[in-house]
C-alpha cells in the first residue's frame, strides 16, 4: 500500500508543532495546503475541510480524495490534498454517504482510539481497483499527507488534537488510529510500514455487517518484536516478513444495527447543504505515481458476510523473486512518472 513514497527511515516531524482546536485553527496550518482548517459547522459535499474527528463508531471521519475523474484520483495521487469525510454532521466536512461503510469497529484503548472496517469507497471518490495508500501527519517533507491535515477527538476527556495518527485507505477497506500524546505515541501510531496494509499495521476486528464501540487493550507497536527477551525492529523490505502482532483483546462492546447520517448522495453529486465551512480550490496532483501497491496478489472486494480480506489488508512485502521484480518495476514506473520514491 504505497502512500507518500517514503523510505523506511522515519519521515520528518511536522514543521508546525502548534496545538490547535477547531475553534482556533488558522485557515491553513501548513504552507501549500489545498484545503482549510477553518471549517465552521454543518456540512457540504464539496467542502475542502481538512479536519478529521475520531470519537465513536457513529462519529468518526476518514481521509479521501476531493474529486474523482476515474483516472487520476487514487490515494497515491491525491494523498497531499485529501479532505475529511465524516459520519457525523456539524463539522463543516463532507459526509460519508449512507451505505458506504459496510462494517466498522471503534476501539478505545488507554493510549489510542482506532476504527477498522470495510466499505465501498467509490462513494468517496476512490476509484474502483485502487489498492490504496497511507496518510499521516508527517509525509516526506514534514507537512503531512494530506498537507495540513489535523485530527481531533474527545475520547480522553476534553477535545484535543492528536499529533500522531495514521490512516490506511483503499477502495474497500480502511483503518485509522490516533494516539494520545505520550512518548510512545510515535511507536503506537507508526507510519513507516506503508506497504503492509491494515491487517498487519492495525490487527483487530474487520467483520462485515457489524458496527460497534468497544474498550480495548493497547496493542504492541507495529514492527517491534520481543523474542526471548531480545527486542528487534522489522525493517520494511527485509526478505522475511514477520507476522502481524496479535490483535489486542477488547470488551464492553456496544453494537448497532447500522450507522447513518441521512446523506444519500454519492461523491460525484455535488449536493450542498447549509454550511459555514470555507471551501477553496486545491491544485490537482498529477506528478505523484499511480497507485502501485499490488506487488503481491490480492483478493478483491469482501464477501457479503463474515470477515473478509481486502487488498488493503494483505502483506505487500515480496515473498519471492517475482515480488522483488515487481518492486523494481514499481520504482521504475515512479521514476518515469516524474516522482522518485522508495518503497
Amino acid at each position: 500500500m504505497p502512500g507518500e513514497g517514503e523510505s523506511q527511515s522515519p519521515d520528518k516531524q511536522p514543521t508546525d508543532t502548534a496545538t490547535y482546536l477547531p475553534s482556533n485553527a488558522p485557515p491553513t496550518s501548513e504552507q501549500d495546503q489545498a484545503g482549510t482548517n477553518q471549517c465552521g459547522s454543518g456540512h457540504s459535499q464539496t467542502s475542502l475541510c481538512q479536519n478529521v474527528y475520531i470519537n465513536s463508531v457513529q462519529d468518526f471521519c476518514l481521509w479521501a480524495p476531493p474529486y474523482s475523474d476515474g483516472t487520476n484520483s487514487t490515494i497515491g495521487e491525491t494523498e497531499r490534498i485529501e479532505v475529511a469525510w465524516c459520519m457525523k454532521d456539524g463539522y463543516g466536512t463532507r459526509l460519508i454517504p449512507d451505505g458506504t461503510i459496510e462494517g466498522a469497529h471503534f476501539v478505545q484503548t488507554p493510549d489510542y482510539v482506532q476504527v477498522t472496517g470495510f466499505g465501498d469507497f467509490t462513494k468517496m471518490n476512490i476509484p474502483a481497483g485502487d489498492q490504496g495508500g497511507e496518510l499521516d501527519p508527517h509525509g516526506a517533507d514534514g507537512n503531512g499527507n494530506p498537507i495540513g491535515g489535523l485530527v481531533f477527538g474527545s475520547s480522553f476527556g476534553t477535545l484535543q488534537q492528536y499529533h500522531e495518527w495514521t490512516n490506511y485507505m483503499a477502495v474497500d477497506q480502511f483503518c485509522i488510529r490516533a494516539c494520545k500524546d505520550s512518548t510512545n505515541a510515535p511507536l503506537l501510531c507508526n507510519h513507516v510500514y506503508d506497504v503492509m496494509g491494515c491487517d498487519w499495521n492495525m490487527p483487530g476486528n474487520y467483520d462485515l455487517n457489524v458496527f460497534e464501540n468497544c474498550q480495548g487493550d493497547t496493542g504492541s507497536p507495529m514492527g517491534i518484536y520481543t523474542i526471548n527477551g531480545s527486542v528487534s525492529t522489522f525493517q520494511q523490505g527485509q526478505p522475511s516478513t514477520p507476522a502481524a502482532q496479535p490483535a489486542p483483546s477488547s470488551s464492553d462492546c456496544s453494537s448497532f444495527p447500522t450507522i447513518s447520517n441521512g446523506q444519500t448522495a454519492a461523491a460525484s453529486v455535488a449536493t450542498s447543504h447549509s454550511s459555514t465551512s470555507t471551501t477553496g480550490t486545491g491544485s490537482r496532483m498529477t506528478t505523484s505515481p499511480t497507485n502501485t501497491r499490488n506487488v503481491a496478489s490480492a483478493t478483491g472486494s469482501p464477501s457479503a458476510s463474515g470477515s473478509a480480506h481486502s487488498s488493503a489488508g494483505r502483506l505487500m512485502a515480496p515473498a519471492s523473486l517475482d515480488g522483488l521484480f515487481g518492486v523494481a518495476a514499481v520504482m521504475v514506473v515512479g521514476i518515469l512518472g516524474g516522482a522518485v520514491f522508495v518503497l
